[in-house]
């Protein structure tokens, strides 16, 4: 392996850990999210599969795998197979900057964050793509609804994340993790109460999550921009989902609550645990409110998030300044 430079046989080697690590954790999180909606709606869940259905995304992937891929006539063949590949594969790259442990980086970069979020903005291209080449109306109005609920949250979420960019002077997530404290009230959500709300808002408007899940609205456009898709076309949109769940957990915990430090022997398990909290809080969020109309989801930015982010903004480069 010497002819191997050691930086790419890392990436390599990280890459291929990412790729297991999302696999894994949309069975697991395909599963937890069943389960806690059955559990909020008091009723069982998946529960024939396995013991207590714990098998059940398994057999969900064999089956969306073993599904035919079917296409709407009248659709465009490239676009139309380009959204699900586009809409899945950049948020591999999303977690190469994640500092899941003191050492456990893909790559440390110095632009971390600002490789998130350029990478992050291909989701809306492939919603765009797939909702514009089935050539259906949900789909279209789908994607419509998808470009306008990010393009307008991306805005406040990009000011709560300037506000710890510039406090530390720093956009790379390894060095922002190692500036907190181990402990608790050493964490930035404590000095960032306002910013750390707005983010996770956002998060939820960003992944297209309950109660901001307009795009797909089943009770208005059938499935939205995925109604025409089936088999792992579909099924590449849904790992996609959870993938970018996973990604905004992540960012969140790094930014705002410590990343991989804690009260004690700080390492990855920590991270994993804030991670897994906030995945926690959307599932729940999603089974206990209601899905907002569309004009109230663009208030509540418009009125509301991008206001504040930006007296958010203008006090936290104030009080640098002035400290």
């Amino acid at each position: 392996m010497s002819f191997i430079a050691p930086e790419l046989l890392r990436i390599v080697v990280g890459m291929v850990a990412v790729m297991a690590f999302v696999a894994l954790n949309v069975l697991v999180l395909v599963y937890a999210e069943r389960k806690g909606a059955g559990h909020i709606q008091r009723r069982p869940g998946p529960y024939e599969v396995g013991p207590h259905g714990i098998l059940q995304p398994l057999a969900d992937a064999g089956k969306l795998m073993g599904k035919q891929l079917l296409m709407p006539k009248s659709a465009d063949p490239i676009l139309y197979w380009m959204a699900p590949i586009l809409a899945f594969f950049p948020v591999l790259l999303l977690f190469v900057p994640m500092p899941f442990g003191p050492v456990l980086t893909v790559q440390d970069v110095n632009l971390g964050l600002l490789l998130i979020l350029a990478f992050a903005g291909l989701n809306v291209l492939a919603t765009l793509l797939a909702g514009w080449s089935q050539n259906n109306k949900f789909g279209l109005l789908g994607a419509a609804r998808a470009v306008s609920q990010s393009v307008a949250y991306e805005i406040p979420l990009l000011l709560s994340v300037l506000c710890i960019a510039f406090q530390y002077g720093s956009l790379n997530l390894s060095t922002i993790v190692e500036a907190q404290g181990s402990w608790p009230w050493q964490w930035n959500f404590l000095c960032q109460p306002l910013a750390f709300l707005i983010f996770l808002v956002s998060a939820f408007a960003e992944t297209n999550r309950a109660p901001f899940d307009l795009p797909e609205a089943e009770s208005e456009l059938t499935a939205g921009f995925h109604t025409e898709y089936s088999g792992m076309g579909f099924g590449l949109f849904f790992m996609a989902e959870y993938a970018n769940m996973v990604v905004v957990s992540g960012v969140c915990s790094a930014l705002f609550l410590g990343g991989w430090r804690g009260p004690f022997f700080d390492g990855v398990w920590w991270f994993l645990i804030k991670v897994y909290a906030i995945l926690a809080l959307i599932i729940w969020v999603r089974w206990t409110y209601p899905r907002v109309r569309f004009d109230q989801l663009l208030n509540i930015n418009w009125k509301w998030l991008l206001p504040l982010a930006t007296a958010n903004l203008f006090a936290t480069v104030f009080l640098i300044k002035l400290f």
